[in-house]
């Protein structure tokens, strides 16, 4: 026997609650499911020194400001992992967490979501199912002849763990950029990059990120000439650790290698370093298996949307991938407002 409630949404991160916050606003019935054991998303399995791009007040989600953190001027995963869990309670946000859904077909008027713990039906589903779940790894060759240690930035943890290691660490963003930075005096450390490294200037954080993307999403949507996104203004935020080490003359890039060796990697010129591990900083897909069924994907993996709703599914939302549904939906601060539009979209669908 399946289970009917209005709305389903899948994923209980940062995106999952803002979409209850405003569904519970509206008075829609709704149910959040989340893979998770504990609430936080994905922030609980962040790298210890993963630090916000913008102040708390800055990072907050529809309805209640961040908390400052003592002693911090940009938080800690630790602390956005406490002010979810508080965000999720003082909501009474309807979160079933350990719920894995499979699948979601179509059912008639309804949506069909299956689970590991049951079905669903739903007049209306929205997917907050975010990246890290599914970490990019390029098809470099030779990777799989490397007979070192290969991981994920989704793995990466602290640098206690790779002190003396010759290590390696692929990518030029945000992720790269941080983890370099925190191996480096730790590790013998090669940064590598595809090209050279882009950095914000040092006084721009999430904030003016924010507005950015903001003003370039208005901009479309009155057919003005398009701005640019975020990373047209660079790829790397100088968070005050990053800029430490480069200062120091510790984050010297070297271009991407043309491949692994067993014992490390070799560049086209034929120069080559020894690694006793590589970190792959190469960013994530969208989590969207559960819908293959719909056949709603497009190219790289996206789903087509007007705003947040699926164009070829209109009873689908789709909230917090990046720019794509939504400028700057991928943070904090940015979801509230296309998580706002969603929920205003499906009550008039349901109405």
């Amino acid at each position: 026997m399946s289970r009917h409630t209005d709305v389903v949404v899948i994923g209980g991160g940062q995106s999952g609650l803002a979409a209850g916050y405003h569904l519970r606003r509206l008075g829609i019935e709704h149910l959040v499911l989340d893979a998770q054991t504990a609430p936080g998303g994905a922030w609980q399995h962040t790298w210890d020194s993963l630090r916000l791009f913008s102040p708390a007040t800055y990072s907050s989600l529809p309805g209640r400001l961040m908390p400052v953190q003592q002693g911090r001027l940009y938080p800690d995963a630790g602390h956005v992992v406490a002010y979810l869990a508080d965000y999720e309670k003082r909501y009474e946000l309807p979160v079933e967490r350990g719920v894995w859904v499979d699948a979601i077909h179509r059912d008639g008027p309804f949506l069909r979501v299956e689970t590991d713990c049951g079905d669903w039906q739903a007049r209306a589903v929205i997917s907050a199912t975010g990246t890290w779940t599914r970490p990019f790894l390029p098809a470099v060759p030779g990777r799989r002849e490397f007979t070192g240690r290969q991981l994920h930035t989704v793995q990466y943890r602290h640098p206690a763990e790779f002190a003396g290691q010759r290590v390696i660490v692929v990518g030029g963003g945000n992720s790269g950029a941080q983890i370099a930075a925190d191996l480096a005096g730790t590790a013998d450390l090669t940064w590598v990059t595809r090209r050279t490294p882009r950095y914000l200037a040092d006084d721009i954080d999430g904030r003016a990120l924010f507005d950015h993307a903001t003003a370039r999403g208005r901009a479309l949507d009155e057919g003005r000439t398009d701005t640019g996104g975020v990373a047209s203004l660079g790829d790397i935020v100088a968070v005050p650790p990053v800029r430490a080490a480069r200062d120091a003359g510790l984050l010297t890039a070297r271009p991407m290698f043309s491949r692994l060796t067993t014992t490390g990697v070799e560049w086209a010129d034929g120069a080559a370093a020894e690694a006793d591990a590589v970190i792959w900083c190469t960013g994530f897909r969208p989590a969207l298996a559960p819908f293959a069924g719909l056949r709603l994907r497009g190219t790289r993996g996206h789903i087509a949307t007007g705003g947040t709703r699926s164009l070829d599914e209109p009873r689908l939302h789709l909230l917090g991938y990046g720019d794509w549904t939504g400028p700057a939906s991928a943070t904090l601060i940015g979801v509230s407002r296309p998580a706002r539009d969603a929920a205003r979209q499906i009550r008039d669908l349901l109405t």
